[in-house]
């Protein structure tokens, strides 16, 4: 039976390592309850990008190295034992095959990688030895390692390992023990040349990682380094330039692409934003003009009939002004809005006719068609005065009448609201531009006719908020405007389209356009 005796017994790679955990937590142990100490740490924690990515792919690597550096001692080191095992099981072979012949002599001679040969009888007494051995006592266990005994060779002189092979033999004069001793020297110089090449090999390994790493993470993060620094140097007066776009299809170039994107939508905005301003300053700035002449006038002109006819000129450009004011704090309210989509149940035919009749002193008369209820979600005040600047729109340009017609769309069963005057056509090229903010065409340019130039963009905002739009067709007796809507939820009194039966528009399925018709939405 093969007894192992190691002098100094080696703890491997695998003990090292569970070494270094151990110390290493009862480092970090103290530290977990110091707040001071920890918030240290994570402070000289490195923040960049690229560092965090090249150490994660060196203490990978490095942990792959280790787990497969031991695995190579391990099996490198079962190897060598295997081998210097067998070579003393032969030895006690041969050695017992002589004692059980009675051949035994008292000096045996030393095979191959064996250190040393002792045969000891019943009794304890040495009956043959190797040269080396003359004279020492029989070897005797001193304890056990890992479920072997253990010897002690210093009376051998031996400071290395040595595995030790134990085989009882019967002889004619009694049994006798063999011990074998084989020299572990070459096993433990081939390990430590191993760990010595793994150890050279896997630094030159995480050299090699840390730099490929480091190099190649800087140049994909220079693209992301470049986008930074030119929107960083973007003002709001620069929001025409653009971030530079890196060549191919990856996640980078496509961050580049939404970042312009994002910028032409920021600029465009801008622009918007600031047209506006400058015509909201234009139209506010000539009747407040025209408004301060009448009344420096009538506060020192000396008629009384050409003072109260001034000072109701002034009056009607205050309610001008009111009105103009009233617009813009719309317009502002409707763009805070957003996307947000109001969703209070209206009845929007109730809404029409009841906006219908409060307006029988308009210049001209206003033919209302509306069959069943319908139920949008939506706001009643803002749908209100969408109906109101389509009519207001209509009596500007109507010659002789105007009507309004409301159905449900026979296929989808929305609203479709329809408001027509039998004024002149619109130019294709013009129907765009009249539902853009300050826009008057030129047969309206006057501010007593043509009103104030956000009638249309109002409506067409509020309709877009309600998840619809506004059509321009031309028809047979002048132009119409189609304003479609959402249908409210089915579960309303009314919802999902006309109750009753309605009848289409015309006696025909409202169609969004027909020929020359387009569609416009709000810009977002």
């Amino acid at each position: 039976m093969a007894e192992p005796q190691p002098t100094a017994p080696r703890s491997g790679l695998a003990g090292i390592v569970r070494a270094a955990r151990r110390r290493a937590g009862a480092l970090l142990r103290p530290t977990a309850r110091r707040p001071r100490a920890a918030g240290l740490i994570r402070r000289l924690a490195p923040r960049s990008v690229r560092t965090r990515t090249t150490l994660a792919a060196c203490v990978s690597v490095a942990v792959v190295m280790l787990a497969a550096s031991a695995v190579v001692q391990t099996l490198l080191r079962v190897n060598l034992e295997r081998t210097v095992e067998t070579g003393a099981r032969e030895e006690i072979q041969a050695v017992s095959r002589l004692a059980a012949t009675g051949r035994l002599t008292t000096q045996l001679p030393l095979g191959p990688g064996t250190d040393f040969i002792q045969v000891v009888d019943a009794h304890g007494k040495v009956v043959a030895q190797s040269q080396n051995l003359t004279g020492r006592p029989a070897l005797a266990p001193t304890g056990t390692h890992e479920g072997h005994r253990t010897y002690n060779l210093d009376a051998l002189g031996e400071e290395h390992d040595q595995r030790v092979t134990t085989s009882t033999t019967a002889t004619p004069t009694g049994p006798v023990t063999v011990h074998v001793g084989a020299s572990l020297r070459t096993a433990d110089t081939a390990e430590d040349i191993t760990t010595a090449a793994l150890a050279v090999l896997s630094t030159l390994l995480l050299l090699t990682v840390g730099a490929l790493t480091w190099r190649t993470t800087g140049r994909a993060l220079r693209p992301v380094e470049a986008m930074r620094a030119e929107v960083a140097a973007i003002s709001e007066r620069d929001l025409d330039r653009r971030v530079p776009a890196p060549r191919g299809d990856d996640e980078i170039a496509r961050l580049a692409e939404t970042m312009n994107a994002m910028l032409e939508r920021l600029e465009a905005a801008g622009i918007r934003q600031r047209r506006f301003i400058a015509d909201a300053s234009h139209e506010l700035r000539s009747p407040l003009a025209v408004l301060r002449t009448q009344l420096e006038i009538a506060h020192t002109h000396p008629d009384p009939q050409v003072r109260d006819t001034l000072v109701e000129g002034a009056l009607q450009d205050t309610e001008r002004l009111q009105a103009l004011s009233a617009d813009l704090l719309l317009l502002a309210r409707l763009d805070a809005t957003g996307q947000s989509r109001p969703g209070e149940p209206v009845d929007l035919t109730e809404l029409v006719r009841a906006t219908v009749a409060a307006r029988s002193t308009d210049p001209h008369p206003i033919a209302l068609h509306a069959c069943g209820d319908i139920i949008v979600s939506g706001n009643a005040l803002w749908l209100g005065r969408l109906l109101t600047n389509l009519l207001d729109n209509a009596q500007r340009h109507a010659r002789h009448g105007v009507t309004v017609r409301l159905a449900a769309d026979p296929v989808t069963g929305d609203p479709v609201l329809d408001v027509a005057n039998d004024g002149p056509p619109i130019a294709a090229a013009d129907r765009e531009k009249i539902f853009e903010r300050f826009t008057r065409l030129d047969d309206a340019r006057s501010r007593d006719d043509g009103g104030s130039g956000l009638g249309l963009s109002i409506a067409l905002d509020i309709a877009a908020l309600h998840g619809g739009g506004i059509t321009v067709r031309d028809t047979a007796d002048g132009i119409t405007f189609r304003t479609r809507l959402v249908a409210g939820p089915r579960g309303w009194p009314g919802g999902g389209g006309a109750v009753g039966g309605s009848t289409p528009l015309g006696g025909q399925p409202p169609t969004a356009a027909g020929a020359g018709a387009i569609r416009f939405r709000a810009r977002p």
